[in-house]
């Protein structure tokens, strides 16, 4: 019998140990793009998926933005079933704020996430790579939107309607998923939209890393989701932290929700810092940015009788020896 492929042999462990958690009958659906990560996602869900018990369907979102998207969309289907998957093609309008990129993206998760509910999925699959991880962690770097946007893209995530996000390639380069292509005779598609430089993605992909990788040495990529990793691990500590020590601290107010000066200003910057935000990202639904963060921790270090911080949708002011977040308007 002729050698299993390296590239199909690795990419269907990493399938295989996404899935080994998974209920047995249970569904899984893969997010799927016809693009070569997805594809060879398909492709090992397939060969995996009925050995663990599970059944597989795919979903390809066509966002209707590019010329021809409707046959990109029905080959990617025709592709799934001819794997064996259960294939599904939703056709989205795409609109929203945050221009074209940001707006697909809102609605193709909006799309997974009321098929997932429809079918009481236990998990939806993504295609995400480690070269994806490197870029997403670069542009986190970037932007300096702080030790969060540096975690990158967790493997596992369940979100608020509990829907279960897994991506089980991020250990996995790019260049394996097209191996694997190449291996199973399956024809991926090009998204033009992966070359235009217009992107920021596609500038840190084409141009950043190559010149790190010249500059500084091979790996620098796998350097980059090391550090996702250990941030990750250092984050999901402060939070165990943070909700043991915020149900202490902090009490409902008129409306609003309101925190102990005393307890903020015995914990260390960085946990009084991800108090705040998550005080007010819990109740009004809201991010602070770090100077916006700053402005509010000041209350609590550099109180010299300022008055209210106007912050998105809510205010916050030291009454007493307590912080009070408002709602806006009230």
């Amino acid at each position: 019998m002729p050698s299993l492929s390296p590239a199909i042999a690795e990419i269907r462990l990493a399938v295989r140990t996404a899935l080994a958690d998974m209920p047995e009958g249970s569904t899984v659906i893969v997010a799927l793009s016809g693009g070569a990560d997805s594809l060879a996602l398909a492709a090992a869900t397939a060969f995996e998926a009925p050995k663990l018990g599970l059944r597989a369907a795919s979903l390809t979102v066509d966002h209707g933005l590019q010329e021809g998207s409707d046959a990109v969309a029905s080959q990617a289907a025709r592709a799934a079933a001819a794997l064996g998957l259960d294939p599904l093609i939703v056709r989205v309008d795409v609109a929203g704020e945050g221009g074209p990129e940001a707006a697909a993206r809102e609605a193709r998760y909006g799309v997974l996430r009321d098929a997932a509910a429809d079918v009481r999925a236990a998990a939806v699959l993504l295609g995400h790579t480690l070269d994806d991880q490197a870029e997403t962690v670069l542009l986190g770097l970037a932007r300096g939107s702080g030790a969060t946007s540096l975690q990158g893209m967790a493997p596992v995530r369940e979100d608020a309607d509990g829907v279960r996000w897994v991506r089980p390639l991020l250990g996995v380069r790019r260049e394996t998923t097209r191996a694997f292509c190449v291996a199973s005779a399956l024809t991926p598609w090009d998204d033009p939209h992966n070359r235009d430089e217009r992107y920021a993605r596609v500038r840190v992909r084409e141009r950043v890393l190559p010149v790190l990788e010249t500059e500084l040495g091979p790996g620098i990529a796998d350097a980059l989701v090391r550090t996702a990793e250990q941030l990750r691990e250092d984050a999901e500590a402060f939070d165990e932290m943070i909700h043991e020590t915020i149900e202490d601290i902090v009490e409902h107010a008129e409306a609003g929700i309101s925190a102990s000066v005393a307890a903020l200003a015995a914990n260390p910057a960085a946990l009084r810092n991800r108090i705040i935000r998550l005080v007010v990202d819990s109740e009004f639904g809201v991010s602070l940015t770090r100077t916006q963060t700053i402005e509010v921790a000041r209350l609590v270090t550099d109180w010299n009788g300022q008055g209210p911080i106007d912050l998105p949708e809510c205010s916050a002011v030291r009454r007493g020896g307590r912080i009070v977040f408002t709602a806006s308007g009230r």
